[in-house]
Formats: C-alpha cells, sequence, structure tokens
C-alpha cells in the first residue's frame, strides 16, 4: 500500500539529513508503529506520506501512485484517504464534539443524510456517544483525542496516520486510545502511528519500525521498544 524507495529528506543544502536512504513497505491492514529518539526522522516520514513534505531523493508511493508527483489540484482527493491524528488534538473549540466531527465530513463535500448517519457511528465506535453535544473544553484529554480518532475515521479512509497520539494523556487514557485504533485496525483500516512510549508498543505487540539518525535501524514484525 506505501512503500518509501531509496528516500532521503535534506536540509541546509545537503548537509544534515532528516531522513537518508530509507526503504519500507506497508501493506494494507497493518499496524506499524514508528520509535526513535526526537529527531530520528518519524515525523518526516508521516509527513510524507500525507503529502506535507517531499523527498528530496527517492520516491514515496500509495499503491502505484508517486504521491509526490500528485498535481496540486488533485491533492485533496488523495488526502481523503488518510485520516490524521495529532499529539495536540486539533479539535475546533467552538464546536462541539459531533460538529467536529461533521465539520470534517462537509469538507469533503457529504451530504447531510451522510453525516448524520456516520457522525453518531463514529462516536459510537470511540465509545463517546454521550458527549457528542460537549465542547472541547468539557472534555478531558483522552476524551478530546477519541474525538479527533473519530474525526479521522469518520469519511472511511484506508489509513491512520496518528503522530504521537498519546504524547499529552495519562496513562489510563493512553490505553483508551491504544485499543480503539487496535479497533479501527481490526476493522481492516491499516494504521501508522509515531510514539516514543515504551508501555504502548511492547503491550501492541504489533510491527515496529526504529529509527535513529534519519536511517532505519530495526524493523521487527512483532516488536518491542529497544533504543
Amino acid at each position: 500500500m506505501i512503500y518509501f524507495d531509496n528516500v532521503s529528506k535534506l536540509y541546509n543544502g545537503g548537509r544534515s539529513a532528516a531522513i537518508e536512504e530509507v526503504t519500507f513497505q506497508i501493506d494494507p491492514k497493518e499496524f506499524v508503529s514508528i520509535v526513535g529518539h526526537s529527531g530520528a526522522g518519524k515525523s518526516t516520514l508521516l509527513k510524507m506520506i500525507i503529502a506535507e513534505d517531499i523527498p528530496t531523493h527517492g520516491q514515496v508511493f500509495f499503491e502505484s501512485l508517486d504521491i509526490h508527483k500528485i498535481p496540486r489540484t488533485r491533492l485533496p482527493q488523495y488526502r481523503r484517504k488518510i485520516g490524521t491524528v495529532f499529539q495536540d488534538f486539533k479539535l475546533l473549540p467552538h464546536k462541539t464534539a459531533y460538529e467536529n466531527i461533521a465539520f470534517a465530513m462537509e469538507a469533503n463535500g457529504r451530504s447531510d443524510e451522510e453525516i448524520a448517519e456516520n457522525v453518531p457511528q463514529a462516536l459510537a465506535l470511540v465509545d463517546l456517544s454521550d458527549k457528542a453535544w460537549n465542547f472541547p473544553n468539557e472534555l478531558s484529554g483522552g476524551e478530546k483525542q477519541r474525538v479527533a480518532i473519530a474525526r479521522a475515521i469518520v469519511n472511511q479512509p484506508d489509513i491512520i496516520v496518528a503522530d504521537e497520539p498519546t504524547g499529552n494523556l495519562d496513562p489510563i487514557a493512553t490505553y483508551e486510545v491504544v485499543q480503539i485504533l487496535r479497533k479501527i485496525n481490526d476493522l481492516g483500516t491499516t494504521v501508522v502511528m509515531t510514539t516514543h512510549n515504551k508501555g504502548v508498543i511492547d503491550e501492541l505487540g504489533k510491527r515496529v519500525i526504529t529509527m535513529d539518525g534519519g536511517r532505519i535501524v530495526r524493523d521487527d514484525q512483532t516488536g518491542k521498544y529497544v533504543l
């Protein structure tokens, strides 16, 4: 589904590398965690998947499509295939949980009927049906992240890209968020997650790609956090 072919991202006229000669593949329905110290290149990989950054060398493919040769006018169509989850939630503060999720569907041109059907389903999937009309300032950190996940999945993307989704959460909320991501993966959606959390990785028992200095140093199919 996703293929990085000898990808490098260089800065400062080529004197420093965010990632260097990275090659790997993510298959449909995989759950892949990308780990490494700060500055290892994890977020750069995710930005390339969602076409927010481009390689200096190499290519990134989604199926047979070279992501970074997509015309600008077709990028929104490509990005509909991807749901994104961020560490800081990025919820709209003056919209309720329901409205935040619905807004993602409105931006994709979905009908009122589709919104009325799909938003409650997304809220139910993240166990927040009873918080539909709460504003973000009325939600805990874990609940905010679950709203953000519901927003990411409501348009039924092929991939969820989650950048440090538990970075601001306590251990209980972290466990709940990871279990929801696992559930989404079990339902057939590919999940690509970056994290610093050793406990999350060890509990998942899924594929782990370890980065150091912009390079992949380990790729374990049922890995643990090893640095």
